[in-house]
Parts: C-alpha cells; sequence; structure tokens
C-alpha cells in the first residue's frame, strides 16, 4: 500500500481548498507508482530479484564465491526464468522436491543408468572403451541450506522493495541440519601425525604442532607473521584468515571478524624460537632479514607469501592416509577443543580459544565431550560432599 499526506497549512476555507488540490495531484503520482509497481512486480524473475540482491547484498569474500557458485550451476538453470510472482505461490511445491533430488544426486540425474564421460567419440562399447559410469553423489545438506538462505534473503529484500507481499520461504521445508559428529585423532594417533610430519619436514610439523595446540583454522594459522607472536609472554595473536575468493587468494580478517589471544605452553614458545632462528638463518643467507612482518609459514625461499591452505589440507591428507588413520586437517581443531574438554577446562575459555562469540557453538559441536567432563565433575563432587546422616564412614 502506498500513502502519503499533505497537510493544510493555516485555516480557512482557502486553505483546505489549496491542500486538496495537492491532494489531488498526489493521489495522481501515486496511481502512476502503483501501476508501475504492479508492472514490476508482473514481470520480475526469480532470477532478477537474485541478482538485484547480490548486487546489494553485503557478504563475506569466501561466502559471495560460494554463492556466485550456486546461483550459477543450480539457482539460475532451475528458477532464473520463473516468474517472481508465480514463485510466490509455488515456492514449496517447487523448492522442497528440487532439494529432496539434490539431496539424491547433486548432478540432478533422471535416476536411469547413463554415462558421464565417454572415453572416445562416436560409436563404440562404452564397457571396452572404459567409459565413466554417472553415480549419484548427494548434495549436502548444508549446501542445500545454502541455496534455501540465498533464496529466503533475496526474497526478505523483495518484500522490503514492495516486489511481493510477503516471503514464501518461511513454509518451505529445507533440509534438516545434520547435527555434528566430530571425529578427531586420539591422543596416539595424534602422535603418529606429528612424528611423521616432524621427519618430513621440521616446518611442516610444527605447522601441525601449532594448529592443534591453538585450535585455530589452517587460513588463521597460515596468516600469521612474527608480530603476531609474542614469544617473551607466550602468546600467539588470530586477527587475520588467509583464503580464497574470486579475485585469488586475499588475507582478510577472521572468519568472526573477531581478534582473539590465544596462550601457548613453554613447549610450543621453544619450538617457535627454534623455528624463527632457523627462518632468521636461511634469509640471511639469501641477502634479506626476518622481520615482524615475515610469515610464520611459507613455501617462498624468502617468506615473502603464506602458504596455500589448500595445498596443506591435501598434504595432511596424504600424510594420513599413510599412516591409516582416517581424519582431516580440520579435525585438529576439534583435537585442540576435545582434549581440553576431556581434561577438565571450562566450556567458556574453550569457546574462547577456538574463537567462538559464545559457548553455544562450542557446546552443539562437542556436546559428548562436554558430557564426559561434566560426569567427571560430579564424580569429584561427590567424592567431596559430606557423609549422609544415618551411614557409616566409607
Amino acid at each position: 500500500m502506498l500513502v502519503e499526506s499533505v497537510p493544510i497549512d493555516g485555516t480557512g476555507e482557502r486553505a483546505e481548498r489549496a491542500a486538496y488540490k495537492e491532494a489531488e495531484k498526489l493521489r495522481t503520482r501515486l496511481l502512476a507508482d502503483a501501476d508501475d509497481l504492479k508492472v514490476a512486480r508482473t514481470r520480475a524473475t526469480v532470477g532478477a530479484l537474485v541478482e538485484r540482491w547480490m548486487a546489494q547484498h553485503e557478504i563475506d569474500p569466501t561466502t559471495r564465491m560460494t554463492y556466485d557458485a550456486q546461483i550459477r550451476i543450480y539457482i539460475e538453470p532451475k528458477l532464473a526464468d520463473v516468474p517472481l510472482m508465480l514463485f510466490v505461490r509455488e515456492a514449496a511445491q517447487r523448492l522442497e522436491p528440487w532439494y529432496a533430488h539434490l539431496r539424491r544426486c547433486r548432478a540432478l540425474c533422471n535416476g536411469r543408468p547413463s554415462i558421464e564421460r565417454h572415453a572416445q567419440e562416436g560409436s563404440h562399447d562404452c564397457i571396452g572403451a572404459g567409459c565413466t559410469r554417472h553415480k549419484c553423489k548427494p548434495y549436502a545438506a548444508s549446501s542445500v541450506r545454502s541455496i534455501h538462505a540465498i533464496l529466503s534473503g533475496a526474497c526478505s529484500a523483495a518484500v522490503r522493495w514492495g516486489w511481493i507481499a510477503f516471503n514464501p520461504m518461511p513454509s518451505v521445508r529445507p533440509p534438516i541440519k545434520p547435527r555434528p559428529q566430530p571425529k578427531p585423532p586420539t591422543s596416539e594417533q595424534m602422535a603418529r601425525i606429528v612424528q611423521a610430519a616432524w621427519a618430513a619436514d621440521a616446518e611442516w610439523g610444527l605447522f601441525i604442532w601449532l594448529s592443534a595446540v591453538l585450535g585455530a583454522r589452517r587460513g588463521e594459522v597460515v596468516a600469521l607473521q612474527w608480530e603476531d607472536i609474542d614469544l617473551a609472554v607466550g602468546v600467539v595473536r588470530l586477527d587475520e584468515n588467509y583464503v580464497r575468493t574470486a579475485d585469488g587468494m586475499v588475507v582478510k580478517d577472521t572468519k568472526t571478524h573477531q581478534m582473539r589471544r590465544v596462550s601457548i605452553d613453554a613447549s610450543t614458545v621453544d619450538l617457535l624460537r627454534r623455528h624463527k632462528e632457523n627462518t632468521g638463518q636461511k634469509l640471511r643467507l639469501l641477502g634479506g632479514s626476518l622481520t615482524d612482518r615475515t610469515w610464520v609459514f611459507s613455501a617462498k625461499t624468502d617468506h615473502s607469501q603464506p602458504r596455500d591452505p589448500a595445498s596443506l589440507t591435501r598434504r595432511y591428507g596424504r600424510l594420513v592416509a599413510k599412516l591409516g588413520i582416517d581424519t582431516v586437517l580440520k579435525e585438529l581443531r576439534h583435537y585442540s577443543a576435545t582434549e581440553l574438554l576431556t581434561a577438565g577446562v571450562d566450556l567458556r575459555t574453550v569457546a574462547g580459544r577456538l574463537g567462538h562469540g559464545d559457548g553455544t557453538t562450542t557446546l552443539r559441536h562437542y556436546a559428548a565431550w562436554v558430557g564426559s567432563a561434566d560426569r567427571s565433575a560430579a564424580s569429584t563432587i561427590g567424592s567431596r560432599m559430606p557423609v549422609r546422616p544415618g551411614l557409616p564412614n566409607p
């Protein structure tokens, strides 16, 4: 509804007539605006809405890269030409079966056996030629929920802009968010991983060690410069993240947009001090010098650029596969959290080290280990309680 008002300046019949004329002019303009809005509502498509929303939506660069890919690969082929008014009426009927299809196969196959990639052109025996048969791979529930978030955000904007009367997305049921089930390496497995990494390369071993001690994200660790590490006090400042965006690798703020300081133990301080001395010696041989802005972990001989986080993930995968351990790099973060929680460290402290805003996220991901620590606490308090009246001393 378009509403405006015209004040009556002064008193008397003349003032009322003047206000009436202004109101008639305003009414004519509002009717024209309403007609334009009706046309816009009729002609707008889901594709046009998503394109306009993305153009003005403030979003993290890495999230934008993910959204752009999902829009290009999934949303545009499915919904780009769908009239917005039709989509509002049929959102649930359109999206819920589509979400279910994506959960079965990300390629949106028709369910029939097919050849995904032919080994050669023309007529041939696919079995003999070794052509690749299609195998359905489900699109992760979290990824489908990301598509749902894109459409929901765009529709919310459409309501604000007056394109549609209401947001239909709350009536659409996205896939259930899977319960986090982290499987970090055990203490024995962690010892084998660190030992193997250090045997291969001292810097590689230190990266794994420091990642587990800090409980930091891989991009936060590779973004460390020596100015971020206070060896005298034993504190590491985590305020940057090295990530891949549509424009290439960039250093940005952390995922939660907050800086945190994480304490490290004496052994870790000693390892970092040795690494700093070794790095300084190498740079001096090259005619350079180590400064506060030198990257702690770098594949360049002059340490002029951080290591690529993706390459570290792949290298870690090869390492643990050789050791026969089923784990991935990001679970070093889980290892840090679970070891601290099972040792009885309070939830708030663990959440602070991980960079969680509060203990809610930590509790959701590590509830099993919080329960273990809580049972240990129950035994402790129980053993310290006085003997109940009428019962013999233990």
